[in-house]
């Protein structure tokens, strides 16, 4: 179905008519949807079998992580859409870094990933989003795109970034990334290498979103 509303959609979008042109934003936006929809339902049931495959209760995971029992329990019936923060929170508890779970719940062994199949995940709190634009496998290499709004910010633990090396490539807009209390601007076509892991908090200062790659690769 996804398929055939995208190809709907990019035949709309290459006529001038402005319906047409209408109908083309309201097919992407019903595609991009859908794909967080589905998303966040797979992400549910995957934090409940990291949870139960390691025979932890949710009060053990919420001792281990720090999120509340009820947060947990709503989260993994789908009732709740964690934030990033929660995320990071609950990856670091099972010892996997953000990418590492996201990557649980997307399909294994493709070497091509069309843009159109690219998950995305939104963040109920801040609006950011992030694309997985990588092939699901088991590679040490990873590309993910970050979009946050003006005015927004997200901070992940030290945990989050214990297995991982990262570099973050600015492609549009303003970013003031905290790295254990170093703030860093990055503009654009900026390139940071983070450094050893620590509690990191990214912000955007301006007026427009802030639009960035991130380059992970595993230690």
């Amino acid at each position: 179905m996804l398929a055939r509303h995208a190809a709907m959609a990019s035949m709309e979008g290459t006529c001038p008519h402005p319906l047409a042109n209408a109908r083309a934003a309201l097919y992407y936006k019903r595609i991009k949807g859908m794909m967080m929809d589905d998303l966040g339902s797979r992400l549910a049931e995957r934090l409940r079998g990291e949870r139960e495959g390691r025979g932890w209760s949710l009060n053990d995971l919420a001792e281990r992580s720090g999120v509340s029992r009820a947060m947990i329990s709503r989260i993994e019936r789908g009732e709740a859409s964690p934030t990033a923060v929660l995320l990071g929170r609950l990856s670091g508890a099972f010892g996997l870094t953000l990418s590492n779970l996201l990557a649980r719940i997307e399909n294994a062994g493709e070497r091509v990933r069309r843009a159109k199949d690219q998950p995305l995940w939104r963040d109920p709190e801040t609006g950011f989003i992030r694309r997985a634009i990588s092939p699901a496998g088991n590679g040490d290499l990873e590309l993910v795109a970050g979009e946050l709004p003006p005015g927004a910010a997200i901070a992940y633990p030290a945990s989050s970034y214990a297995f991982i090396r990262q570099q973050i490539w600015m492609q549009s807009g303003e970013l003031d990334f905290d790295e254990g209390g170093i703030i860093t601007r990055l503009q654009v076509g900026d390139c940071m290498e983070l450094g050893p892991p620590s509690d990191c908090r990214f912000s955007n200062p301006g007026t427009e979103p802030a639009r960035y790659l991130v380059v992970v690769s595993r230690r």
